[in-house]
């Protein structure tokens, strides 16, 4: 394997740790240790088999698109507005979602406090902000180094607190809280939209995409179970919503990284959305990126809208729901409509798009009404 195979691979890492994983534990916590393992390694079989599926509509492309692009290729102007709110909702969520929590981290990391929160949101929007403009080498600089970071102090944490895992903290289960697990699990393993960023920095290793899609994300599932054990195990239901900001200055750092990387991936994408399939004018696509999510924060924060959980459940299984099944059928468009051959080919039949249509629609159902 490559320099570029790994660059890739951790592209999809970082996208994909983000704010979910500091939500994980809170939900999980609810329902039980086994029960949240069970969504985690369930809902990543699908999305794993999802990102290929998308992967291969991209190598069977010649040209340059964001996922909306590549359906108003397969499937029509009306299917790419589909896939674009879509896709929209769940990165304005996400984005949102980050700057909560990277706030609180930060605020709790340098002041012990939550107190300052909403100015270091603004600090850390400023930051980013001037990042963005640097384009596809810095997401490979802040992807490369931050996953990394996110890897060694998730480890450091376990080993900090496994002397103190409390065991019967992982045994219990509450049936009743069996689906709660759900939204903010999906959020957690979402990525779907790097995976044209992906097609595109592995340019000249293409045979190499689907092992860096399946590598990528098995990094992020082991980190996600790895942290879920060790904060549930030492915090059972007494975790925070933002699980880091439950053990003190120190541990709040991680979150800084989780959601640093991940935020920057994702305005990226977004900007690249507006730019190469709606011809957005890059000044404008800049705003859109940028001031947009900050105005919202605000909102939320003055009118106290919605928790910190509620946007990571929420925007996984609306985003999550429509772009795959949109993006499931725009796959099996892609097999017959492509110009170029691909370097894999998934198998995939309108069967199986179906039932896995179908595990989207009653999981955003029971989001919204339990």
């Amino acid at each position: 394997m490559n320099k570029r195979f790994w660059m890739t691979a951790l592209t999809l890492t970082g996208t994909m740790i983000g704010a979910g994983i500091l939500g994980l534990p809170f939900v999980i916590a609810k329902s039980g240790f086994a029960i949240g393992i069970f969504w985690i390694l369930f809902l990543a079989g699908i999305l794993v088999y999802i990102k290929l599926c998308l992967g291969e509509v991209a190598l069977r492309t010649k040209t340059t698109h964001h996922l909306p692009g590549y359906t108003e290729i397969y499937l029509g102007e009306n299917a790419k507005k589909l896939m674009f709110f879509s896709m929209v909702f769940g990165i304005y969520s996400a984005l949102i979602a980050y700057m909560i929590g990277e706030s609180q981290s930060i605020s709790m990391f340098f002041t012990g406090t939550l107190r300052y929160s909403i100015y270091f949101a603004i600090g850390f929007w400023v930051v980013m902000t001037l990042l963005l403009r640097e384009g596809l080498s810095g997401l490979k600089k802040v992807e490369t180094y931050g996953v990394i970071a996110i890897v060694f102090i998730t480890i450091i944490l376990f080993v900090w607190f496994l002397p103190n895992i409390e065991y019967n903290n992982l045994n219990s289960a509450n049936k009743n809280n069996f689906f709660m697990p759900y939204g903010v699990v999906l959020f957690s393993l979402l990525g779907f939209s790097c995976i044209p960023e992906l097609r595109r920095e592995i340019k000249g290793s293409e045979k190499l995409l689907n092992k860096a899609i399946v590598v990528g994300a098995m990094i992020a599932v082991f980190i996600y179970i790895l942290f879920v054990f060790t904060f549930v195990g030492r915090y059972g239901i007494s975790v925070g919503e933002v699980a880091t900001l439950s053990s003190g200055r120190f541990v709040s750092l991680l979150g800084v990284f989780t959601m640093l990387t991940s935020y920057f991936v994702l305005s990226f994408a977004l900007k690249d959305i507006f730019i190469y399939d709606f011809k957005t004018p890059k000044k404008r696509a800049f705003v859109y990126v940028s001031i947009i999510p900050l105005l919202i924060l605000l909102g939320i924060i003055y009118f106290n809208l919605a928790s910190f959980v509620m946007i990571l459940g929420i925007g996984g299984v609306v985003s999550g729901g429509l772009t795959g099944v949109v993006g499931l059928i725009m796959s099996m468009k892609a097999k017959h409509l492509g110009k170029r051959k691909p370097e894999y080919e998934m198998p995939l039949n309108w069967w199986m798009v179906g039932i896995l249509s179908f595990i989207f629609v009653v999981g955003v159902v029971l989001e919204l009404v339990t």
